[in-house]
């Protein structure tokens, strides 16, 4: 299975590249091929442009939309893994988001929810945050990141089988256990969710 990886982070020794690491090693024992969309270290332009708005005319979106869209269309499956801030993806994932999945490519009729182009891909999201799942369910943050991400962009692409797992406490002490732990996890993720 050919699998994207899309990683979000500006930091070359952050955790999410060590969860990086894991999820490709997992990837390969597991027999798949697997690219890496490291959107920082490419430099991708996440603001919107004038000629985004194209799509609206039946007209081709940007060059560097179509060479993101072109490695989504290679995959079978895809995993996302960013932090979590302010109760969110970082602007520049929500950035490739907005030009990427862009109408008439990822999605065409947000009342039809077969009509999402990415349907038949397989979906793992792992996303880390410095509080704890406590803190989250208190604030109702848990709530707001489903539906944000599943109702407002997973289902409307047309993604239909995704798994979503949210690190929690990586800024808490002691630190070294509990990433040992959440990197192992990742790893069996990457090994089985993409099982056929």
């Amino acid at each position: 299975m050919n699998v994207l990886v899309v990683l979000t982070h500006p930091i070359k020794d952050s955790f999410n590249r060590d969860i990086l690491r894991a999820v490709e090693d997992g990837l390969a024992d597991a027999g798949h091929t697997v690219k890496v969309a490291d959107l920082y270290e490419e430099g991708f332009q996440p603001a919107m442009i004038p000629e985004d708005f194209a799509v609206f005319e039946d007209l081709p979106p940007p060059a560097d939309v179509l060479a993101e869209q072109a490695r989504v269309e290679w995959s079978d499956a895809m995993v996302f893994i960013f932090p979590i801030w302010w109760w969110s993806m970082p602007a520049m994932l929500k950035g490739w988001m907005d030009r990427v999945m862009c109408y008439g490519w990822a999605w065409v009729d947000p009342r039809d929810p077969d009509s999402g182009h990415l349907k038949h891909r397989k979906l793992l999201v792992l996303a880390t945050a410095g509080d704890t799942a406590k803190a989250f369910a208190k604030r109702g943050y848990d709530t707001a990141l489903d539906t944000q991400l599943n109702v407002g962009i997973w289902n409307f692409c047309g993604f239909k089988d995704v798994t979503t797992r949210i690190f929690h406490g990586v800024r808490q002490e002691p630190q070294e256990e509990l990433r040992a732990a959440y990197l192992k996890e990742a790893r069996e993720l990457a090994i089985n969710q993409f099982s056929e």
